[in-house]
């Protein structure tokens, strides 16, 4: 993981440099900047491979800037807020992060989840030998463009999402645990708040919904979820 560049948003220079250092000893090349305006000039020059950004930033907030990214790369984000309300999380995720902590956070607890992003990177690179495309119900998912389309129209995944849909669609004969969910979509080798995966399986039924589809995602409460689809599909 020497190779892989991350930048870093946040308008507290203290917090931007304890990460940095935390990041920089695991091998990880590490570019710092205190507004949003200034990470969004570099990444269009030069692209890293994952960012960590601060909502309440000057000149770009981190959802803005979220937002901005994900209209141009698939790149890794995770947000670190001191909002830790149920509404600030959500929202971030639907602007298309892949993982949200609150601070104070652990450090230690930010390189595992930097490094389990990158790992769930790896483990869809290892997949590319599997099936290309597969149909559960009326969506088709086809793994080398990472897209899933629904009677003739493209469901507006994330990367995230659509890792999700098809993990649980190529399990669709059975439930799905949401530690088993964390592991081997999100790549977290450790229990981890099992929020991400309600947040996101949210975002995915309502995108799903909004297609007319006729795949559901149920939820087994306590435990996870489960594919199924409509009567008749």
């Amino acid at each position: 993981m020497s190779s892989k560049k991350i930048y870093i948003a946040d308008d507290e220079i203290n917090i931007c440099n304890i990460i940095k250092s935390f990041l920089t000893k695991e091998g990880f090349t590490v570019e710092t900047f205190q507004d949003g305006r200034s990470l969004l000039n570099a990444f269009q020059k030069e692209p890293a491979d994952l960012l960590i950004l601060d909502v309440m930033m000057p000149e770009i907030d981190g959802y803005s800037l979220c937002s901005a990214i994900r209209r141009i790369s698939t790149v890794p984000i995770i947000i670190v807020s001191a909002k830790d309300g149920e509404t600030d999380r959500i929202a971030g995720l639907t602007l298309g992060s892949d993982d949200y902590m609150t601070k104070p956070f652990s450090p230690m607890e930010l390189v595992a989840r930097v490094k389990g992003l990158f790992r769930r990177i790896e483990l869809d690179k290892s997949s590319l030998s599997a099936p290309v495309s597969i149909t559960v119900s009326d969506v088709t998912f086809d793994e080398g463009s990472k897209s899933a389309v629904c009677k003739g129209q493209n469901l507006p995944l994330t990367t995230l999402e659509f890792n999700l849909l098809l993990y649980l669609a190529r399990n669709r004969n059975r439930a799905v645990s949401r530690e088993e969910l964390l592991t081997r979509v999100w790549g977290f080798e450790a229990k981890a708040e099992t929020r991400a995966t309600d947040d996101t399986v949210k975002r995915v039924r309502k995108k799903l919904e909004e297609a007319g589809s006729g795949l559901r995602i149920e939820t087994i409460w306590g435990y996870g979820f489960r594919i199924v689809t409509m009567p008749g599909e």
